[in-house]
C-alpha cells in the first residue's frame, strides 16, 4: 500500500537547488535503502517525507491517519534522564493527556467543583474525553510497551538507571529508536542508525529491521547492512532520484549496466548527430555555391531533425577524492607484542580494572589485519598503547626499527580546529599557498573551504582531511581507527583501493563488515581482555563463529 507520495517536490539552500522534481510513491512494506553521496540531500528528503520542513516547490502527500518515525543522525536526548525517563517521553501526546487528567482530577475534588452539578458535569465529561483519547493512544499498557520495546532493543534491567549522559553513541540510537516505536509507527526513517554500532548491534539492527511490520526507509553508508535488509536502493546524485530493485549488490551491478547501456547509446547518438551535422553543412554549401531552395530546404529540414531529438546525456563519473597512500618497504616484523597487560585503578583502595590481559600478536610486513569487538573491549586502548600514549602495565611491544606509523583518529582528535585547512596542509607539508590549495582540491575540498577553519567542516569532510594527512606522511604502516565512519560509500571504496595498492602494513579497527570483507587477509577478535585469531575477512570471521 501506498504510504506517501512526493509530487515533483524541490529543496533549495542559499539559491542553490539540493534536488528537483522528485516524484515518488513510498510503500508502507518495503525497505527503502537510500545511498548517495554526503551533501546529495538524503537528509534533506526525509525531513520532507517527516514534514519536519516543507517543499520550496511541489507537495508531500501522506496517507490519511499515517504514523511516521523519524530517527535522526543524533537522536537529541535529555541529558539530565535516566533511560527510563528519557523513554517514558515518546509520546508528547500522552504526556499533555496525563497532564489534563491530573488537573481534572484535583478540579474534581474542590467542593467548589462538586458541590456545583453544572460545573461538575463540565468537568466530568471533560474526564470522559480524555481517557477515551488517553486509551485510544495506548496509554492503559504505555509503559508496558516502553518497558519491552527497551528489552527488545537490548537495553538490560539494570541499564534502565542509567543516566542518558553516560551512554555510547549506539545506545543512544537505540533509545531514540524506542521512543520511535512506542508510538507504533506506520514508516520509519532512519538516518545512518548504525553509527556507532559495534558488529553485535549491527546484526541486531539488520533483524529488526527484517522483522519491522511495516515500510522502512533508511540512510545508510554501511553496504553489507543494504544487501541483508533492503528491498530497493533509491539513489541520490546531482539532484535526481533513480529506483533500483533488490538490495545493494544488485543495484552495483544494474547501475553499471544502464550506465553501460546509456554510454553505448550516447556513443551511437553523436556518430547520428555527427552525420546529420555534415549533410547540413554539404547542403549549406551547395545552396551558397548554387542559389538552390531544394538545399536549402533540404538543410533546414535536417536541421529541425536535430532539434527535435531528445538528447541523451554523457555518462558522468562521480566526483571523489583521490587518495594514493604510497608506502614503502620495512621491517619483515611490523609490531610484536607479548604477553601484554594493561589495567587502570578502579578507585581509592587500591582495585584496577583490567582491560588487556596476557595479549599476544605477531603483525607481519605487507599484512592488513581487522581489529573487531564489542565497543568498550579495549581496542582504542591497545591503539594508545601502540601509538605509546599510553605505558602497558606488563609485557612488551615491539615496533620494528623500520617501521614509520600514520595514525587515522576515528574522533578526528589529531586534527586542530583553530586551524584553517590551509595551515593543516602547510603544517605536514612544504607546500606553497597555491599547491596546498590544489592538494586539497583532491579530496573534494573547495577554495573558500581551503581558507575555513577545521572546527567548521561536517565529520566526512574532516575524515576527508585526515585521509590527506595520511597521504602526505609518507608512512609504512597504518593504525586506523573506523576509518568509514563518515565517508559517502564512493569515498569508502577509494579509500579501499588506495589500501590494496598501498606499499605497507595496515591494523584497522572497523565495524564496516563490507569493508573488512574487502580489505584484510586475518582478524582479530578482542574479547574479555584477550585476543583471538582468524584467518581471512568478516565472512570468514562470521562463519567460524556459527
Amino acid at each position: 500500500m501506498i504510504a506517501l507520495s512526493l509530487d515533483r517536490v524541490a529543496v533549495t539552500y542559499a539559491t542553490l537547488p539540493t534536488f528537483t522534481d522528485i516524484s515518488w510513491e513510498i510503500h508502507d512494506n518495503r525497505v527503502v535503502g537510500l545511498v548517495g553521496p554526503n551533501g546529495s540531500g538524503k537528509s534533506s528528503l526525509l525531513k520532507l517525507i517527516s514534514a519536519e520542513r516543507e517543499p520550496d516547490q511541489g507537495r508531500v502527500i501522506p496517507r490519511k491517519g499515517l504514523r511516521i518515525g523519524y530517527l535522526h543522525q543524533n537522536p537529541q536526548l535529555n541529558p539530565e534522564h535516566t533511560v527510563w525517563q528519557e523513554a517514558l517521553t515518546a509520546s508528547a501526546e500522552l504526556a499533555r493527556i496525563e497532564a489534563e487528567l491530573s488537573h481534572v482530577e484535583a478540579q474534581l475534588s474542590r467542593p467548589a467543583v462538586y458541590g456545583d452539578e453544572k460545573r461538575l458535569t463540565h468537568v466530568l465529561d471533560r474526564q470522559e474525553k480524555l481517557l477515551a483519547a488517553y486509551e485510544n493512544l495506548g496509554g492503559a499498557n504505555y509503559e508496558g510497551r516502553v518497558h519491552s520495546t527497551l528489552l527488545q532493543l537490548g537495553f538490560a534491567e539494570v541499564d534502565l538507571s542509567l543516566s542518558v549522559n553516560v551512554l555510547s553513541g549506539g545506545q543512544k540510537k537505540m533509545v531514540g529508536l524506542t521512543k520511535l516505536l512506542v508510538n507504533q509507527p506506520d514508516l520509519l526513517l532512519l538516518d545512518e542508525p548504525d553509527n556507532h554500532l559495534d558488529l553485535n548491534g549491527k546484526a541486531f539492527l539488520e533483524r529488526f529491521i527484517r522483522s519491522f511490520k511495516g515500510g522502512v526507509m533508511i540512510v545508510s553508508h554501511d553496504r553489507y547492512l543494504l544487501d541483508e535488509v533492503a528491498d530497493e536502493i533509491a539513489e541520490m546524485e546531482d539532484g535526481n532520484l533513480t529506483l533500483y530493485k533488490g538490495n545493494y549488490t544488485a543495484y552495483i551491478a544494474e547501475r553499471e549496466l544502464r550506465r553501460l547501456r546509456q554510454q553505448q547509446m550516447y556513443a551511437a547518438q553523436q556518430k547520428e548527430i555527427a552525420g546529420i551535422e555534415a549533410a547540413i553543412a554539404r547542403f549549406e554549401l551547395w545552396a551558397s555555391l548554387v542559389v538552390n531552395e531544394r538545399h536549402i530546404r533540404q538543410a533546414r529540414s535536417r536541421q529541425k531533425m536535430l532539434d527535435r531529438m531528445e538528447k541523451i546525456e554523457a555518462v558522468t563519473e562521480q566526483r571523489t577524492m583521490r587518495l594514493e597512500l604510497g608506502g614503502w618497504r620495512g621491517s619483515n616484523k611490523v609490531v610484536e607484542i607479548i604477553e601484554l597487560d594493561k589495567w587502570f585503578p578502579a578507585s581509592n583502595n587500591g582495585d584496577v580494572v583490567i582491560v588487556l590481559a596476557g595479549l599476544n600478536l605477531l603483525i607481519q610486513r605487507g599484512e592488513r589485519v581487522g581489529l573487531v569487538g564489542k565497543n568498550g573491549s579495549g581496542k582504542s586502548v591497545l591503539f594508545r598503547l601502540l601509538l605509546g600514549e599510553l605505558e602497558p602495565s606488563a609485557g612488551e611491544i615491539r615496533i620494528g626499527p623500520s617501521v614509520k606509523t600514520g595514525y587515522y583518529a576515528q574522533e578526528h582528535e589529531v586534527l586542530d580546529g583553530d586551524m584553517t585547512l590551509i595551515d593543516t596542509i602547510r603544517h605536514a607539508a612544504t607546500l606553497s599557498e597555491g599547491s596546498a590549495v590544489s592538494f586539497l582540491g583532491r579530496f573534494q575540498f573547495t577554495y573558500e573551504q581551503c581558507r575555513s577553519k577545521v572546527s567548521t567542516l561536517s565529520g566526512g569532510e574532516r575524515s576527508r582531511l585526515q585521509l590527506a594527512l595520511l597521504m602526505l606522511a609518507n608512512v609504512n604502516f597504518l593504525l586506523l581507527d573506523e576509518p568509514t565512519n563518515n565517508l559517502d560509500i564512493k569515498s569508502a571504496e577509494v579509500l579501499e583501493a588506495a589500501i590494496e595498492e598501498f606499499d605497507g602494513t595496515v591494523l584497522v579497527i572497523s565495524h564496516d563488515r563490507y569493508f573488512l570483507d574487502r580489505v584484510v587477509d586475518r582478524i582479530v577478535e578482542l574479547e574479555d581482555g584477550a585476543l583471538t585469531e582468524y584467518i581471512g575477512g568478516y565472512t570468514d570471521y562470521q562463519n567460524a563463529m556459527q
